[in-house]
C-alpha cells in the first residue's frame, strides 16, 4: 500500500490523507493548480513534504535507499523529453538500471506492449512527441515496478494509442501493480479507473469509486461546470449543460 499521512507541501498540498491499493487503477483528477502533479511527485519520493509523510507497505518511503525506491516505484513525468539521442531499445533498457541488469525479456515485453518493436533501432530524438511519450513509459514498464505513477500519460497520444495504453495499464494492475495516473480527461477516469481522487486547491475533496467521486455535484463544485453522465458503465460520456 502507498499512503500519505497528513501530507502538506507549501500551499500546494494541505493535510492530504489517502491510502492507495495495489492491483487497481487510481486516477488523480482536479482543475489546473489543484496539486495533482505535486501529489504524484511526493508519492514517487521526489519532493520532501513540509509536514506529514508517505508510507510504502507500512514503512516510511524516505527510509528506503534511493535504489530500492527506484525498483519499487516507476515514475513518468509530464515532460516527454529525451536528453540523449540513443536507440529506442537503449533508452528503454535504462529502466533496468535500478536492478543492475539489462534483461532482454522485460525490455522486449515493454516495447511490444506499447507497439514500439518496429522502432527499437531508431534514434530516440527522431521520434514524434507521441512516440516519445510511449518510449518513456516503456522505460518505466521495463523496470517492472510494484507501482506505476504516471503524470498525464495520455496527453501526447492519439485516441487509439490512448486506449491501447489504458488497456496495458489495466493488465499491469490485474497482474498486481498499483497504477496511479494524473488525468485531465474525466471520461477516461470514469471509464477506466477503479478509484478517483479529486483535489481542489491542494485539498482532497473526494476519494471514492469514479461514479461517486465524479458525480455532477462534485464536478460543479470543483470545476464550476454543470454536467452529467450518459451511457452505460465503462462507456460513459460527459455532457455539459
Amino acid at each position: 500500500m502507498l499512503a500519505t499521512k497528513d501530507l502538506t507541501l507549501g500551499n500546494r498540498l494541505k493535510d492530504v490523507n489517502c491510502a492507495l491499493k495495489p492491483g487497481i487503477i487510481t486516477a488523480i483528477c482536479g482543475p489546473n493548480g489543484a496539486g495533482k502533479s505535486t501529489l504524484l511527485q511526493a508519492m514517487a519520493g521526489l519532493l520532501d513534504p513540509d509536514a506529514g509523510h508517505i508510507e510504502l507497505d507500512g514503512g516510511r518511503l524516505y527510509d528506503l535507499p534511493p535504489k530500492e525506491r527506484a525498483k519499487r516505484i516507476g515514475y513518468l513525468p509530464q515532460s516527454a523529453e529525451v536528453a540523449w539521442d540513443v536507440p529506442v531499445r537503449t533508452l528503454v533498457q535504462l529502466g533496468r538500471m535500478p536492478h543492475g541488469d539489462q534483461l532482454a525479456e522485460p525490455v522486449d515485453a515493454a516495447l511490444a506492449a506499447l507497439d514500439l518493436a518496429p522502432f527499437a533501432d531508431r534514434r530516440a530524438q527522431s521520434l514524434s512527441g507521441g512516440e516519445t511519450a510511449r518510449v518513456l513509459l516503456a522505460r518505466v514498464l521495463a523496470g517492472e515496478p510494484d507501482w506505476i505513477l504516471a503524470d498525464e500519460p495520455l496527453a501526447a497520444l492519439d485516441l487509439g494509442h490512448q486506449l491501447d495504453l489504458l488497456r496495458h495499464l489495466r493488465r499491469a494492475a490485474d497482474a498486481g501493480a498499483g497504477v496511479v495516473l494524473v488525468l485531465h480527461d474525466l471520461a477516461h477516469a470514469m471509464n477506466h479507473a477503479d478509484r478517483v481522487i479529486v483535489l481542489d486547491r491542494g485539498a482532497l475533496v473526494a476519494d471514492a469509486p469514479p461514479e461517486s467521486a465524479l458525480d455532477d455535484v462534485t464536478i460543479l463544485d470543483v470545476w464550476g461546470v454543470a454536467a452529467g453522465w450518459v451511457g452505460e458503465s465503462g462507456k460513459r460520456a460527459l455532457v455539459t449543460a
